[in-house]
């Protein structure tokens, strides 16, 4: 499947029906997700592979994987909601996906590590972190990434390198970057515009 293919593919993944503002839920845009998915792909990090699609909210990221060969895919979220829409979207798009529900930052992250690995690649689009109770959010996706497979790809704001860099430090390393945009439609009271778009980059983190 080619790059353009698969985004057309993905722009029918529907989004979050209720999206709470707490847990930071836009929808992944389809360029972004093809984008990232497709890098994968190219490296040899999605084809044969077991994946893992941390925070995976409507399922984009995992759906994806799947449609470009993975073997096994599995995705977590804490929003049982949220996993019900991205049942509907894989079995839409064809897309062989195990879905778990569990909260990756909270009470479950002790043992979730056991029920989801061994993989061999981990794809998320962790919170940012906007809200400010929620500051360095993408930290535990970070740790559980690192636990669970060997290579990781993630979406973080422009200018997350250094952070990112230091924070794996000993355990990994920044093995590649893409820039990217992403578009967030206008979801909530506080937005002011009908489309708010982010710079974020794609990093590929290789585990030591």
């Amino acid at each position: 499947m080619k790059l353009r293919q698969l985004e057309i593919t993905l722009q029918h993944c529907a989004g979050f029906e209720k999206p709470r503002v707490a847990w930071e839920q836009y929808q992944t845009p389809a360029t972004l997700a093809a984008r990232l998915l497709y890098d994968a792909y190219m490296n040899g990090d999605i084809e044969g592979k077991t994946v893992c699609d941390l925070g995976c909210g409507t399922g984009i990221l995992a759906i994806g994987a799947a449609l470009l060969g993975a073997t096994t895919v599995r995705a977590v979220d804490l929003d049982p909601n949220a996993i019900h829409t991205a049942g509907e979207n894989a079995a839409l798009l064809h897309g062989d996906v195990e879905f778990v529900v569990a909260d990756i930052a909270g009470a479950d992250a002790g043992g979730l590590a056991d029920r989801i690995a061994p993989c061999d690649t981990v794809v998320m689009n962790p919170p940012f972190g906007a809200q400010k109770q929620k500051v360095h959010a993408d930290r535990p996706f970070i740790d559980c990434a690192l636990a669970i497979a060997p290579v990781t790809y993630g979406i973080f704001n422009t200018g997350s390198t250094p952070f990112v860099e230091a924070y794996i430090t000993g355990r990994a390393r920044i093995a590649g970057r893409v820039s990217g945009t992403f578009p967030i439609k206008r979801s909530f009271a506080f937005h002011t515009k009908e489309v708010h778009e982010i710079a974020v980059e794609i990093l590929r983190l290789v585990r030591n």
